[in-house]
């Protein structure tokens, strides 16, 4: 597939964050990652798009390189606006986490959008409830070993 993520999971080959997570809520719902509430589940999906397809794909690897020099202030720019956005949406639908007290795929886009900001050194003091959360999710510990700096691909110098 050439694809990343990829999982390998019940006999197919699946890529795309959002599908692989729909997937897994879909076969595995244990722990839920969508809100049986209508709303909530709405707010997560919207938040959750809003990360994967709004501000993510800019900083694909194949783009970053299209950019070549400039690739740092692309990242950043990309991030910025994506992260202003973010901010007003997530004051209004927080609580501990992204959509309430309860983990939800909104927050397993959050955390590695973060990383990515971190990596491409955006300053995150203009964004107080998205560090909050993000910091609050860093605490448990599904999201310590699953952050990208934790993974056995990542290139040695983004590693934890």
């Amino acid at each position: 597939m050439q694809q990343v993520p990829a999982l390998k999971i019940d006999g197919i080959t699946l890529s795309q964050s959002l599908a692989i997570i729909h997937y897994l809520e879909d076969t595995r719902p244990n722990p839920r990652l969508l809100p049986q509430d209508p709303k909530k589940r709405a707010q997560v999906r919207m938040i959750s798009d809003h990360i994967a397809s709004g501000i993510q794909p800019l900083q694909n690897m194949s783009i970053l390189k299209q950019m070549g020099e400039r690739k740092t202030e692309w990242a950043q720019k990309c991030i910025v606006s994506g992260f202003q956005a973010l901010e007003q949406v997530l004051q209004q639908t927080a609580g501990r986490y992204c959509v309430g007290d309860e983990v939800s795929m909104a927050d397993l886009c959050l955390v590695p959008q973060v990383a990515n900001a971190e990596r491409f050194n955006v300053d995150l003091g203009p964004y107080p409830t998205i560090t909050r959360i993000n910091k609050a999710l860093l605490e448990l510990e599904a999201f310590k070993v699953s952050h990208p700096s934790r993974q056995p691909d990542t290139p040695a110098e983004l590693r934890a």
